[in-house]
């Protein structure tokens, strides 16, 4: 079986004991193609006892109940009903899975290349009760690119794992392809409306900023690479396939707020129109460079973070304030400077932001031209990826629900400027994943 080597970071060590050899220690990306058949994705669909979370992906709640992405693999259901001692009920195995939706009480998943959908209203017996096959024809995950071929029935997609070894070199030649000596090369590879949970038995659920699936009206809408694919689910347990719309390339993200979309990609955040649900239409575009870019809405504001890394491949790292007031014009208020920005939730006035290996940020955002001077605090030693601020509960409390690669968070933000943590529930895997 071939490998594919991608190296992230080539910090050089030097032995001053020696002029003509030095050691290099490296870790990086390890690539191993992976096939499989559509018969096996599709028979391997199943409820199986609760487990561990090993690589958590994308949040979702609704009423009480959350569901973590477990990446490629399937979907952890857990009763937080109490968020200081949530519970594992069970784990949906689907394979190829990165987004979540829930309206009323059926659940939908991508699975590669088909559309599931459980029913949930039994959480101690969810049962699947419908596909739609071949409609997700390739697909990207945080390891890379997947594709299917519906001729052949043949998914081909990458497993990816992380390797640190040392080698020996020779001083007067550089060991780092194409950078001198210590200098880091990055090679990228292909790959919250506010809510109040007191309101339970709320038709949809509550998805993270990272979502690229979103529930409006009678659609469920699906984004990938470059098109947004719509499904009638007016009958939640019977999705349909409905209308495709082609967009441009690099897209990542999708957020429904009010009668329009805010779809972030690559190169800039694209808004459309949902005034007629069936047929989205584009009403203008914030261009910025080539970063990831997912983005949040309130009123007349978006909040937009770019970062760079992973398949984005850009180098800025910022929060943008985007006003909104004239939805055909979106015009910057004023960028940011951040560390390396992944997810953000808004319950105005308060900002959270997820700085990936950097923690967890909480500003007051009411003064949209002075938010730096205003952030509230800056919670380190935790990898955060996307958050979902769920605003009061009926216990008085104000839950913020936060994944990484380290686990999954939830913090009271009753007090904003020192957030309480309420539970965690940790992974089980190796600590440089």
């Amino acid at each position: 079986m071939k490998r594919l080597y991608v190296f992230l970071v080539l910090p050089l060590l030097w032995l001053t004991s020696c002029t003509d050899k030095c050691e290099e220690t490296r870790t990086f990306r390890r690539y191993t193609p992976v096939s499989l058949t559509a018969y096996q994705v599709r028979q391997n669909v199943r409820t199986e006892g609760a487990r561990a979370l090993v690589k958590p992906g994308k949040i979702y709640t609704k009423d009480g109940f959350l569901f973590i992405n477990e990446l490629k693999e399937g979907i952890h259901v857990i009763d937080n009903r109490n968020p200081s001692a949530p519970k594992s009920i069970a784990f949906l195995r689907v394979p190829g899975n990165g987004d979540i939706a829930v309206r009323n009480s059926i659940l939908y998943a991508d699975s590669y290349m088909d559309l599931v959908a459980f029913d949930i209203s039994d959480v101690n017996d969810i049962k699947l009760v419908k596909r739609v096959d071949g409609v997700f024809p390739s697909g990207i995950f945080e390891g890379g690119y997947w594709s299917y071929n519906g001729q052949s029935g043949i998914i081909n997609d990458q497993n990816v794992d992380y390797v640190t070894e040392t080698i020996s070199t020779n001083c007067e030649e550089s060991p780092t392809p194409g950078g001198g000596w210590g200098r880091p090369f990055l090679l990228s590879f292909a790959q919250t409306a506010n809510f109040d949970a007191s309101k339970v038995n709320t038709t949809n659920g509550v998805a993270g900023s990272m979502a690229r699936f979103a529930l409006y009206d009678k659609y469920l809408y699906a984004v990938n690479n470059s098109e947004m694919r719509l499904f009638n689910v007016q009958n939640p347990a019977d999705p349909k396939v409905g209308n495709k719309i082609q967009m441009s390339w690099g897209i990542e993200t999708i957020f429904p707020y009010r009668d329009k979309l805010f779809i972030g990609s690559q190169t800039g955040m694209h808004i459309y129109d949902n005034a007629n649900p069936e047929k989205p239409v584009q009403l203008s575009t914030f261009q910025h460079a080539r970063v990831c870019d997912p983005v949040v809405v309130h009123e007349n504001t978006a909040y937009v973070t770019l970062r760079s890394g992973s398949t984005c491949q850009g180098f800025t790292n910022q929060l943008d304030v985007v006003d909104i007031s004239n939805i055909t014009s979106p015009r910057l208020l004023k960028s940011y400077p951040m560390r390396n920005p992944h997810g953000l939730g808004v319950d105005y006035p308060n900002l959270f932001i997820c700085e990936g290996a950097y923690g967890l940020k909480s500003f007051n955002a009411s003064d949209m031209l002075n938010i730096d001077k205003n952030q509230l605090q800056h919670i380190e030693g935790m990898d955060a990826y996307d958050v979902i601020p769920l605003g009061s509960s009926s216990a008085g409390n104000k839950t913020l629900l936060m994944i990484g690669k380290d686990g999954f968070y939830q913090f009271d933000y009753q007090n904003p400027r020192q957030l309480r943590l309420l539970s965690k529930i940790p992974v089980s895997r190796p600590s440089y994943y």
